[in-house]
């Protein structure tokens, strides 16, 4: 099941069917019995006309109340990228720890103003000049810490600003329309997202592909459940708070995002994600 936010309000797709949902966007999403409330929506008579509908414009899947939190070197190729850019500040080996180490990094990363959906820029700030998209699975999580669900999200960063001296990594990472999130919120019926699940990432300039990767959910090395331990670890998240997992799909060191670039962001059984940058 994909759970959309749009301007009138929380819409529900199971198979081919649409369904207009009566509650508001944080209450769904603070339902820790999410799964079984969808489905008996689906039982109900709230399915739109017509056989199949398109989503046109939906809006970030995000509460006016929530926070976006995140989560870094959780992907052993995003613990050599941090390594490599921070290597000359003398902060190379503070990666190499965190990855091995019992505690994960966990940093805010936005508030709702930040965070823009589908098609909305993104900004490219003027004192960096080495941005890179960070394509990442995002926990959709409860007031009482259950994982509801999973989005797609887009962790822009300043690879230049956190390489200089970790200290700036809030300056690196939080910034007007710096997230972006979307375009909808995949509530399995059963069990967490599949691990074999693919992450990709495409970025477009002029029309052709500058740059492409990908990765599988397998490959990070803490489970969505540490992390959402340490992030409700003396932290309430009344309003429930959505948690970015980590990247593992980084574009080479040589690589940085350009005004008019397009960043692409496709997660299986999610959807894809797609950006300006200005």
């Amino acid at each position: 099941m994909l759970l959309y936010q749009t301007k009138s309000g929380p819409l529900l797709r199971s198979g081919d069917d649409l369904y207009s949902l009566n509650e508001d966007w944080e209450t769904l999403v603070n339902d820790p019995r999410l799964p079984e409330t969808l489905r008996r929506a689906t039982g109900s008579s709230n399915r739109l006309s017509g056989s199949t509908h398109s989503i046109s414009s939906p809006l970030a899947p995000i509460g006016d109340s929530q926070e976006v939190w995140a989560a870094g070197v959780t992907y052993f190729r995003s613990r050599t990228a941090r390594m490599e850019e921070s290597q000359e500040a003398g902060g190379g080996d503070v990666y190499d720890r965190v990855y091995a180490a019992p505690r994960p990094e966990i940093f805010f990363k936005a508030t709702p103003h930040r965070v823009v959906g589908p098609g909305q820029p993104m900004t490219l700030r003027a004192d960096s000049k080495w941005i890179v998209p960070e394509p990442e699975l995002v926990l959709v999580i409860a007031r009482d810490g259950t994982i509801v669900g999973y989005t797609v999200g887009n962790d822009l960063s300043c690879r230049d600003l956190e390489g200089e001296n970790p200290l700036y990594l809030p300056q690196a990472k939080t910034f007007d329309r710096c997230a972006a999130l979307g375009p909808a919120v995949l509530v399995p019926e059963e069990g967490p997202i599949d691990p074999a699940s693919k992450v990709r990432l495409v970025i477009r300039r002029g029309g052709a592909t500058a740059f492409e990767g990908e990765t599988t959910l397998s490959q990070m090395k803490r489970s969505h459940e540490e992390l959402v331990g340490f992030l409700f670890r003396h932290n309430a998240h009344p309003h429930g708070v959505l948690l970015m997992t980590g990247t593992g799909v980084v574009p080479p060191n040589d690589f940085c995002l350009a005004r008019g670039d397009v960043v692409e962001i496709s997660i299986d059984g999610i959807g894809t994600i797609s950006n300006p940058m200005e």
